[in-house]
């Protein structure tokens, strides 16, 4: 079963550049979501800091 797997590989590299090429963007999308979150996180503290600060 390892054999046929090995060969079906060896013949068919594009697979294999598919797949890492995949797991990049996914990786970039992900990283790029989690920033989002993030940065939507410090806009609502400076917003409620600059609201406080115009109180008092």
């Amino acid at each position: 079963m390892g054999n046929g797997l090995i060969e079906f590989l060896e013949k068919n590299s594009i697979y294999i550049v598919m797949f890492i090429i995949l797991v990049v963007w996914i990786g970039i999308f992900l990283f790029m979501l989690n920033t989002e979150k993030h940065l939507k996180n410090i806009e609502k503290e400076l917003d409620s800091g600059s609201s406080k600060g115009k109180e008092n």
